[in-house]
């Protein structure tokens, strides 16, 4: 975090977003003992004849050997943007839970493509702070059909899900929504936990949409300094919760088309919670030099305007423009951003993996990132 940031109680102050209620430096270290734990319990595996990808330990996707080919699974909660969902619909009278829908769809699938996986099967969850929040007609139909066809996007099944009422535990009127997800890696060649990388290969970026569904909390909290609060316009005809309710990017299409196109990634990493240091994520010691920056979202660049961010806070917390990394071999880079481009997804290439010391050099804002600024593992 920025170590120079203005005290909380400043309300124009430099706004964090530990200061907005999330501090990974709790968090990340229960992620941890969490794994090691997990690890521990690898062996049951063999009573079923499988073994687990030791490797993918510590990714974004768990995944097993199976025999023929490889079984991945994710799970992934949504977050706090369906509190930005709640509040625009209360000023402007729209549902815009189609678009929770593919958010929380995309939460799980852009983990799980990581790996290499194809999806292949989708389960919901969603839990209401009462039966009465699905009596609203407009809004449970809005998440079935956006959730419907984000699946039909990803070309998954949507094989069931949860529905509890649970008062008391989730607030009245609210929903808290996760999925899972299960996938394939079929051929077990398309297996992509980092084995393969090395200095030489490129890093592709692919743009975002804007906030996807991580860095709500500091989003929402910075609603208290906008006179018009979420009407507040960004540019003309566009409020800013319109701009923070754009549906996160499912990049699926693009890793099916790779594959299809005859192109192998190397690694993936989905650019969420920490920002574009989760391009550190792979535990190789490497540098990763960036030399082309991708536009910053409108609303993410509003963001860091507001929040009195310098360009190390913004990076570390926001995707900043690019959702998604794909590394591949350095001659495949131009091929892989034009497959992505033919996915109607933009992409660049942006950088290219080095020998040396694990650290990020984003060169064009003189920000760099290294090994003690992503602990995941």
């Amino acid at each position: 975090m920025n170590q120079n940031a203005a005290p909380s109680h400043d309300p124009n102050g430099t706004l964090s977003y530990e200061q907005a209620g999330v501090n990974y430096d709790l968090i990340d270290p229960l992620k941890v003992t969490a794994q090691r734990a997990a690890a521990a319990t690898a062996g049951h595996l063999a009573a079923h004849g499988f073994t687990e990808v030791a490797a993918s330990r510590g990714e974004s996707a768990y995944v097993v050997d199976v025999g023929p080919f490889y079984l991945a699974s994710i799970v992934e909660c949504l977050g706090t943007k369906t509190l930005v969902a709640d509040e625009m619909a209360r000023l402007t009278g729209r549902s815009f839970y189609d678009g929770i829908a593919q958010d929380t769809i995309a939460m799980a699938i852009n983990d799980l493509i990581t790996v290499g996986a194809t999806p292949l099967v989708v389960q919901a969850y969603w839990a209401a702070g009462g039966s009465d929040w699905f009596g609203d007609n407009q809004r449970a139909q809005a998440l079935v059909a956006g959730w419907k066809r984000a699946c039909e996007v990803c070309s998954v099944a949507w094989g069931g899900g949860e529905t509890p009422a649970l008062a008391g535990i989730v607030e009245e009127g609210r929903i808290d929504l996760a999925a899972s997800c299960t996938g394939l890696i079929n051929p077990k060649e398309r297996l992509s936990v980092g084995d393969q990388l090395g200095a030489g290969d490129a890093i592709i970026l692919l743009e975002s949409s804007g906030i996807h569904a991580n860095g709500l909390s500091l989003a929402r909290k910075l609603v208290e300094r906008l006179p018009q609060g979420y009407l507040t316009e960004i540019a003309p005809g566009l409020t800013y919760g319109e701009a923070l309710l754009a549906p996160t990017v499912l990049y699926s299409p693009v890793t099916e088309a790779l594959w299809k196109a005859g192109v192998a990634p190397r690694y993936c990493a989905n650019i969420t919670g920490h920002g574009w240091r989760k391009l550190l994520r792979h535990p190789s010691e490497l540098t990763y030099r960036i030399h082309t920056v991708p536009p910053v979202t409108p609303v993410l660049k509003f963001i860091q305007e507001q929040a009195k961010q310098d360009d190390r806070e913004a990076y570390s917390t926001l995707n900043m423009g690019a959702g998604f990394a794909i590394f591949v071999k350095a001659e495949d880079a131009e091929r892989t951003v034009e497959i992505a481009r033919a996915q109607g997804i933009a992409a660049w290439h942006a950088g290219t993996v080095e020998a040396g010391p694990k650290r990020l050099l984003i060169e064009p804002l003189g920000i760099e990132f290294g090994n003690d600024d992503l602990q995941l593992r």
